[in-house]
């Protein structure tokens, strides 16, 4: 305790010691060195925090958005029949009973809808144009219900209640494949199957056009691309699969814990069954994303570190340049705790302040992050984003509260870590050794 001038103790962390640390902060021109190097060490960990923030940001707002492309266009839970050895050698995999089976998937509590599929791949023409696809055989009412799909009019075209009613049943098609092949709302799209019609001399190609009724865009580039969604009852006649369905898609209320709901959709299935879930495809690129983000987040702590290291070295000049102060403190009677703690203040000052300013300007990129992105873009003259390799549109930001709170508990930690080194040489010094050349 610092005896004050009444001779009363004085508390830790007084109004005074703040007073002497502010002062000590605001260097005087004939010590610009110390000035200079606060002022380096504030914009260095404004800058690491900010970088910091960013990227936190940006990887987690890329995560959700994957990840909600992934559950709002594909299935959570996709039932598959179990191979069956018919007695000429042939395998199956197709489920007559599709329909019962599907009732009683849908009843499975968690469950919001369980949709009969057939599935195929097929060439896709329009004039000149052809490219590679993948129709979806599903019901006008199932289709409706896909969140990306069915309920996404700002970004679609169409009408969706056209779907399955016009001749010929008409189709729904990604926004990828009908830019590739030139295609809008009212044209007629060939589609080819190599296993098609079956004749005396073998299986011929089938060819058909249909109708364009609806064009989606789901948020994934390689859904746009490839995907083609045909009635149902069309798909079953192109694909040769009367009276039978390929699999059940199956949707959920909570994705996350789709884990949990294995076991009632295998029972209610009831036969032998295959599952396959969306963690099931995704969860390598998920775990990929998981260790990403971590060894980011270890390389920004780093930069956060060198940052607040700056604050060492300002505060080492410092303490150089206040060695007569120091002697003439210590002499007035302040301990060595109190001239800890106002070199301590000095650096935590330079700390809390660029921390401060680095949250703001991290949370301001990821609130403006979509016209950032579009300078940047147009700077660069365009192509910055590929969605052929990133799979979605464009870079999305969340700012998550827990992601703000570790960065700036991180620089917070760091900045007063580095204090105590260079505090603890101030208030070690012999006053007789600070005052004897003075």
């Amino acid at each position: 305790m610092t005896q004050g001038t009444q001779g009363r103790p004085t508390p830790p962390f007084s109004r005074f010691e703040f007073l002497v640390a502010w002062r000590y902060l605001r260097a005087r021109r004939a010590e610009g060195g110390v000035s200079v190097m606060t002022w380096i060490s504030l914009v260095g960990i404004t800058l690491a925090v900010f970088a910091l923030i960013a990227t936190l940001a940006v990887r987690a707002g890329f995560r959700a958005e994957f990840v909600d492309t992934i559950l709002g266009a594909n299935a959570h839970v996709t039932v598959y029949a179990a191979p069956q050895t018919l007695e000429n050698g042939a395998v199956i995999r197709t489920m007559p009973d599709y329909d019962a089976v599907a009732a009683r998937v849908a009843e499975v509590p968690g469950v919001t809808s369980a949709a009969p599929l057939v599935r195929g791949q097929v060439m896709a023409s329009f004039g000149e144009e052809a490219g590679g696809a993948e129709v979806f055989g599903i019901s006008p009412a199932n289709l409706a219900k896909i969140p990306r799909i069915g309920q996404h009019p700002d970004a679609s075209w169409g009408d969706l209640a056209q779907f399955g009613m016009v001749e010929g049943g008409g189709i729904a098609i990604g926004s990828g494949l009908a830019r590739e092949l030139g295609v809008n709302v009212g044209d007629r799209v060939r589609i080819i199957q190599p296993n098609g019609v079956r004749t005396a001399f073998g299986t011929s190609p089938r060819a058909a056009a249909y109708e364009v009724v609806y064009i989606f865009t789901a948020g994934r580039y390689d859904i746009d691309r490839t995907r083609i969604y045909m009635p149902f009852d069309a798909a079953q006649a192109f694909f040769n699969r009367e009276g039978v369905a390929d699999e059940i898609e199956v949707m959920t209320t909570d994705p996350e814990d789709v884990d949990a709901l294995q076991g009632p959709i295998a029972i209610a299935a009831g036969q032998q069954v295959y599952l396959w879930t969306w963690r099931d495809s995704s969860g390598s690129f998920l775990r990929a994303l998981d260790v990403e983000d971590n060894v980011m987040f270890i390389i920004l702590s780093i930069l956060v570190l060198i940052a607040a290291m700056n604050i060492t070295s300002g505060l080492i000049m410092l303490v150089k340049n206040k060695g007569r102060d120091i002697g003439i403190l210590r002499t007035m009677g302040l301990t060595e705790g109190s001239v800890l703690r106002v070199f301590f203040l000095c650096g935590a000052f330079t700390g809390v302040i660029g921390t401060a300013m680095g949250v703001i300007l991290g949370c301001l990129f990821a609130i403006w992050i979509d016209p950032i992105f579009s300078f940047v873009n147009f700077v660069a003259g365009g192509g910055v984003w590929d969605p052929s390799i990133r799979g979605i549109y464009n870079l999305p930001a969340k700012l998550q509260l827990w992601d703000v709170c570790k960065a700036a508990g991180l620089s917070l930690f760091l900045s007063f870590v580095v204090t105590i080194l260079p505090a603890r040489r101030a208030a070690r010094m012999n006053p007789v050794e600070a005052l004897r050349y003075e």
